[in-house]
């Protein structure tokens, strides 16, 4: 019932929706265009099956995962990591081979975080107000709600993706809407953010895979940060992202 209710939530907003490849890659632009059949179809329970949202939001069944978790085992902070990657069944994700009671997506995910906590000797559960630019599906948003109970979380990417992420975080009984209202804040307007404060910034491969003019427009935003987070790879169609960076 619950899964219905959403699902025929997510088809009215989508219905108000007209499709804009501007800022978007070739690539991102047609996987926009599957998300929406998906997200038409309503065919959402198993989505994280889908190979073209395995190819850009998932990673699983890697062996370099398996190196993550050895690092994640040997923290002091496991215990409090092994709560973070126990993974969800909403979306009917893949499980890591190696760990069932994960994914690999979760363990990159959580990975990082440590990472980021090891590097600048912080706290995580002191990060309160969050924005991720390029979400996936609601992954990284998910983690926090467990690190933070009181977390602020803005998460930016285009209106399709935004509503599968909507799907995704309210299967998980999360306070999630398109208003800074909700907890979990989704946005995919840019003239929206320009006021953010934020503790951290955010960016998994997402600033890596977006138009070099496109990335100017979010600079004020990591500029405002206490903290940044960026992932990216050396090269996405024609850009140097080694050198960028």
């Amino acid at each position: 019932k619950k899964n219905h209710s959403i699902v025929l939530e997510i088809n009215k907003k989508l219905k108000k929706l007209s499709f804009n490849k501007k800022n978007l890659k070739k690539i991102h632009s047609q996987f926009n265009k599957e998300i929406s059949k998906l997200l038409t179809k309503g065919e959402l329970t198993s989505f994280l099956k889908h190979s073209f949202i395995q190819k850009m939001f998932f990673v699983h069944n890697r062996i370099f995962i398996f190196n993550e978790l050895i690092e994640l085992k040997k923290d002091k902070n496991w215990k409090f990591y092994k709560k973070l990657i126990e993974e969800d069944n909403v979306g009917d994700p893949v499980r890591y081979f190696l760990y069932p009671k994960s994914s690999g997506n979760r363990i990159n995910h959580v990975y990082h975080l440590k990472i980021l906590a090891n590097e600048f000797n912080i706290n995580l559960k002191k990060i309160n107000k969050v924005f991720e630019f390029g979400g996936g599906y609601g992954c990284m948003a998910r983690i926090f709600s467990k690190i933070n109970k009181k977390v602020s979380f803005a998460c930016f990417d285009t209106s399709y993706v935004n509503l599968l992420q909507y799907y995704y975080l309210k299967q998980n009984n999360l306070n999630v809407g398109f208003s800074k209202k909700n907890s979990f804040f989704l946005i995919s307007n840019l003239k929206k953010i320009n006021n953010f404060n934020n503790h951290l910034f955010i960016a998994n491969w997402s600033l890596s895979e977006t138009p070099i003019n496109f990335r100017k427009k979010i600079f004020n935003i990591i500029k405002k940060s206490n903290l940044i987070l960026i992932c990216f790879q050396e090269k996405f169609e024609k850009i140097n992202n080694h050198k960028y960076f």
